[in-house]
């Protein structure tokens, strides 16, 4: 599932950016028939391989691996509720201590 959802970011990405498999691949000095069984999900690509993709599409790693988590959370349904889950903690989080020391 994870190696799916890894190929399916990456291909988008790559279309999106009207790139064919090819350049991507050149870009990257990663073989245009690995690259290629990556997006389908066929082959486990290791962090030095997603670090060369990512770059020759301009596309910042760790926002890669954040919407490969969030499908897979998605698929999962583990927020499946529409619960919101902000991105920090608010500078005035107040603990449940806190509150009852009052």
């Amino acid at each position: 599932m994870l190696r799916e959802e890894i190929g399916d970011v990456l291909r988008n990405h790559r279309l999106s950016q009207g790139q064919t498999l090819r350049q991507v691949a050149a870009k990257a000095s990663v073989a245009l028939g690995y690259l290629s069984e990556v997006e389908r999900g066929q082959k486990e690509a290791s962090s030095e391989i997603l670090a060369s993709v990512t770059e020759a599409l301009d596309v910042p790693l760790s926002q890669l691996l954040r919407e490969v988590s969030d499908r897979v959370a998605t698929s999962e349904s583990v927020f499946g509720d529409n619960t919101f889950i902000p991105d920090t903690v608010p500078d005035a989080f107040v603990t449940e201590a806190e509150i009852y020391s009052h």
